[in-house]
């Protein structure tokens, strides 16, 4: 649960606090996505949240959070990323505001979300993203940063979108604590070579970044 109050409007000084340098534009856009998940939630259940409040701290913050992360370890480079599980776009739709030259794809297997992310795209003028509906085993593009955001294990996770992950990408997998036991049962194939702690403003719980690469086993 949030162990403090907080509100959209304080969102600018909370992404300086995060690390993050936004304009107005991208501020103003963030909201906007929030605005939309709440507006689609009243009929297409893209999320079991209800309360606006902590839509705000448990998505739109949470997901925020990864973001400084993200831009650190792509270093001001241009390339593709795939959110999988991506459900209302979370956080693949926060990363294509946050990241502009990055191309994002959010795959789901639930048509009506990944229409949302697509409706998503063109409400807020983002020409990165794109909404897909498919299973990600069944994609052929790869990705140099395959994400996701409790959406399975990590064995799960990099099993299913292995394929998809270019020679040298990168998998970002966010989860709440560190999962030990989750890191114990990947395969040889795959290195976890950072568990990145996340701080988000507002939530009192463990969050982290798991990063992973495809290695030779």
């Amino acid at each position: 649960m949030s162990a403090v109050s907080i509100e959209p409007a304080q969102l600018p000084a909370l992404a300086l606090q995060m690390g993050l340098s936004l304009d107005e534009a991208q501020l103003g856009k963030l909201l906007q996505y929030l605005a939309l998940i709440q507006k689609w939630n009243k009929v297409y259940n893209l999320t079991a949240l209800r309360e606006p409040a902590e839509m705000f701290t448990h998505h739109l913050l949470d997901s925020l959070a990864a973001v400084p992360p993200l831009q650190k370890h792509l270093q001001g480079r241009s390339g593709r990323l795939l959110d999988v599980g991506s459900g209302a776009g979370l956080p693949g739709v926060v990363f294509a505001i946050c990241c502009p030259g990055l191309e994002v794809s959010c795959v789901d297997t639930v048509g009506k979300k990944a229409a949302f992310v697509q409706q998503a795209a063109a409400e807020l003028g983002l020409r990165n993203l794109r909404g897909v509906h498919a299973r990600v085993e069944s994609l052929t593009q790869t990705f140099d940063v395959v994400s996701s955001r409790a959406f399975a294990s990590l064995a799960d996770f990099t099993a299913w979108s292995k394929q998809a992950l270019a020679a040298d990408g990168v998998w970002l997998a966010m989860k709440g604590k560190n999962p030990v036991e989750e890191v114990a049962a990947l395969p040889p194939t795959v290195q976890v070579f950072h568990v990145e702690q996340l701080k988000v403003p507002g939530l009192d719980a463990e969050r982290c970044i798991v990063w992973m690469r495809a290695s030779a086993g």
